[in-house]
């Protein structure tokens, strides 16, 4: 079993909890960093590489899209998965209701 090393990013710490805590039950799949912004996000797959990145598409600084573009220049084959929570009062009344 080939291990993926992952690079999950995302502004909001508490959804990166939420993915960290399904990824970690996946014992092929290991967290290897965190960013909580797109420049961060960049520096972090050049320096470590990682197979996949599970990224936001809205990050402060760089957004997901233009990291993707630039990781991809640089850290090929690497993969990018967007991933993305969208959760507003108005949206759970509804649900909840």
């Amino acid at each position: 079993m080939s291990l993926i090393c992952i690079l999950l990013v995302d502004d909001f710490a508490p959804w990166r909890r939420f993915v960290s805590s399904v990824v970690q039950k996946e014992p092929e799949l290991q967290i290897i960093s965190e960013a909580s912004d797109g420049l961060e996000a960049l520096q972090k797959a050049k320096e470590l590489k990682p197979d996949l990145i599970l990224m936001d598409i809205g990050l402060p600084k760089l957004n997901g899209i233009d990291v993707a573009r630039r990781v991809r220049e640089v850290a090929s084959p690497l993969k990018v998965l967007f991933l993305s929570q969208e959760f507003s009062l108005e949206w759970s009344k509804t649900r909840l209701a």
